[in-house]
């Protein structure tokens, strides 16, 4: 998955996000910075991998920020699937 689909995609960036998005089952894939602690990349690795996620690696946490388009490091990201929102689905009746 290149990239750009990241930047452009909805998203979910940080190890919080991502891990609340795992478990509402809400995440298409995963992207794991291989140079953040292993407890944390393990705890991600897991949830994914339970909810049957692909996980993609990206070497460093600053590379997998700028794909996300932040201008700061991020540990992990997630591409969301396409979900509705309450108000969207409240607005059509």
């Amino acid at each position: 998955m290149s990239s750009e689909l990241l930047h452009r995609a909805q998203r979910v960036v940080g190890m919080r996000a991502t891990e609340r998005a795992l478990k509402k089952g809400v995440v298409e894939r995963v992207f794991i910075a291989l140079d953040v602690e292993e407890i944390l990349r393990k705890r991600i690795e897991t949830l994914a991998k339970e909810k049957g996620v692909p996980i993609e690696y990206v070497p460093k946490a600053q590379e997998l920020g700028r794909m996300c388009g932040i201008e700061v490091s991020s540990s992990c990201a997630a591409i969301l699937k396409n979900v509705r929102t309450r108000e969207e689905e409240d607005a059509d009746g």
